[in-house]
């Protein structure tokens, strides 16, 4: 008896199916839509003609945008995708839309919170296996992409791109349709939306928690449901949500401040810290906030002036 839910049936005789693709491959292979099938003599699977292309590697579909070819044609109109800008794949709770299936399955985790690749050296958790690739470049040296300009390191094209226009370039595509605000990358961008939408895209799978932020459903789920890794500091034993946390609160203990603000002698322990600093000495007010549109020089003020509308009292300009 088939066990597999109903949403994929045979409508010729009743079987289900556990996805799609095993549907329309018993649809072929029973012969429901009349089409002849033959027996493959490399692999001994039925089919109907087109199956030899996949043995030969001849590719008659072709994309007219780019030139790439295909040997079926549902790969190809997946790939026009590219060129289309065609999402099909909705997520409901966040509405980000994605070109291919397996990008919104990928993506749900993030709303579960779930991160079944584990790292085998230090079992840092990720939501796929690009990401944990990556990751691993870490532990191995295998750092195939440098810098040219500083001549910095990384395990991954896409890394090095990241570093490239956020350290050497002060190009700022990305502008916020709300406040006017430009940023260098568009995940910086995305990040800044939440501030104007209120959207909490994050959700507990135990309960009915939403949350703004990643690492506030990471806490919950520590705090409230055991689920994670505590990361504890062997001097004073306070807990963090991840290995970076930990580092950082390290450098407490050791008394020591490697970063050092070029205009002032200020150090702080962290990149962070200094970054969030430096705007004191340009005046450069980059931070907006949400609700009265008043511009400040560091996002702490913006934070403040969130909590004081938590009393319901107004933002004064």
């Amino acid at each position: 008896m088939n066990v597999h839910s109903s949403k994929y049936k045979c409508t010729e005789c009743g079987n289900c199916f556990q996805n799609n693709r095993d549907l329309i491959s018993h649809k072929r292979s029973v012969c429901h839509s009349g089409a002849r099938l033959f027996e493959c003599s490399i692999c001994g699977k039925p089919f109907v003609t087109r199956h030899k292309r996949s043995h030969s590697g001849e590719r008659a579909f072709q994309c007219n945008v780019c030139g790439k070819r295909f040997t079926k044609s549902t790969d190809l109109a997946v790939h026009s995708r590219i060129h289309s800008g065609e999402k099909p794949y909705k997520c409901h709770e966040c509405d980000k839309a994605f070109r291919f299936s397996g990008s919104i399955r990928t993506h749900m985790r993030v709303h579960m919170g779930e991160k079944p690749y584990k790292c085998h050296v230090c079992n840092k958790a990720f939501v796929c296996t690009n990401y944990l690739s990556k990751h691993v470049s870490v532990h191995t040296g295998d750092t195939l992409y440098t810098c040219l300009l500083c001549n910095k390191r990384f395990g991954c094209c896409s890394n090095l791109q990241m570093h490239k226009r956020l350290v050497h370039s002060n190009t700022r595509p990305y502008r916020c349709p709300f406040c006017g605000l430009l940023f260098k990358v568009y995940p910086h961008l995305k990040h800044h939306l939440l501030v104007h939408t209120d959207a909490k895209p994050y959700s507990c799978r135990h309960c009915s928690g939403q949350f703004r932020w990643h690492h506030e459903l990471k806490t919950h789920l520590l705090k409230s449901h055991n689920e994670g890794t505590w990361f504890t500091c062997d001097i004073c034993q306070k807990k963090f949500i991840s290995s970076d946390s930990l580092k950082k609160h390290a450098l407490q203990h050791e008394d020591v401040k490697p970063y050092v603000c070029s205009e002032c002698p200020k150090q702080f322990y962290t990149a962070a810290a200094l970054k969030s600093h430096q705007p004191v000495h340009s005046h450069c007010k980059q931070f907006c906030c949400g609700k009265c549109g008043k511009y400040f020089t560091n996002k702490a003020a913006v934070n403040i002036l969130g909590i004081i509308n938590l009393f319901n009292q107004p933002c004064y300009k």
